[in-house]
């Protein structure tokens, strides 16, 4: 009987995916919609990547020259760019300050969501709720009084500043979704090494960390896009050239009053996200996992 109702269930996946066979309903149900969404993410990248190579006299002039291509690429936007501005400081700057940033944000977001998912205290739930009520607070109204601080501390103008502001809005996103994630590891394990006689500790960093590496990834990736993009607190914090990140030296070094200089303003707009695009490319497994395994929860 078993057999029988195993067939029967597989005819009937079989008959519910068959309208997927056909060559038409392929290409209106899944390649159409594939290629459609393809074009708008990638079409940003190409746009960038032509401007960056595009004369200057071709930039603007749209009737003259067809503005999807050029047949006269140039590097000079890009060695001017590399080797003429501060770019290569201002990347090192993003770099560092975005490691530093994630690094400190995922050490208080372990120990956070570990502990209000398995320590049990009284009101746990209630704090977590709190924790992601906190990260749906704009940037655009703590800096305010962040900049208080900061000046207060002598933190001006140093990569320092935005290294400890920024966890402000990456721990609580990063609890809640660690949180999730340690929700879907059994507590049975975390039961049978305090049985042996395991500390919390030790059950944390040799049991529970390894588990969720997907969830640690997932989380670091968040982190580092969300610093290495932000604009507001590099904005405010850091004056000086030098130690500006790339997304403000970008706008502010190569925009002259009313004149934008969209050659190298491209150039520097896609160097600076190659990292992050080919960091998203190894990790992308990871990501989707470990944000699958969060909203389950």
């Amino acid at each position: 009987m078993s057999a029988d109702m195993t067939k029967t269930a597989t005819d009937d996946n079989s008959d519910g995916m068959s309208y997927l066979e056909t060559t038409r309903t392929k290409l209106v149900t899944i390649w159409l919609p594939l290629a459609l969404i393809c074009f708008v993410l990638l079409f940003p990248f190409y746009w960038m990547a032509l401007t960056a190579i595009k004369p200057d006299h071709q930039l603007l002039d749209f009737e003259t020259y067809n503005p999807l291509w050029t047949w006269e690429p140039t590097f000079k936007h890009i060695q001017k760019l590399l080797f003429e501005s501060n770019y290569p400081r201002w990347l090192w700057n993003t770099m560092y300050v975005a490691f530093a940033a994630t690094f400190l944000s995922l050490i208080c977001s372990v120990l956070a969501a570990y502990a209000i998912v398995r320590l049990r205290f009284r009101g746990a739930e209630v704090a977590g709720g709190l924790i992601f009520l906190a990260y749906l607070v704009p940037p655009s109204i703590l800096f305010i009084p962040l900049s208080t601080v900061i000046v207060a501390y002598g933190l001006f103008d140093s990569p320092l500043a935005l290294i400890l502001t920024y966890p402000t809005i990456l721990i609580p996103f990063c609890t809640w979704l660690l949180m999730g994630y340690f929700k879907t590891i059994p507590f049975e394990l975390e039961e049978c090494a305090l049985i042996d006689g395991a500390t919390r500790w030790q059950i944390l960093t040799r049991i529970i960390l390894p588990l969720a590496v997907p969830g640690l990834i997932s989380a670091s990736i968040f982190a580092l896009t969300l610093c290495w993009n932000e604009f507001i607190y590099a904005l405010t914090f850091i004056s000086s050239v030098p130690n500006k990140t790339v997304p403000v030296a970008v706008v502010n070094e190569f925009v002259d009053g009313d004149i934008f200089r969209w050659g190298s303003l491209m150039a520097g707009a896609l160097v600076g996200s190659l990292p992050l695009v080919i960091l998203y490319s190894f990790f992308v497994e990871y990501y989707v996992s470990a944000m699958t395994g969060a909203v389950k929860e």
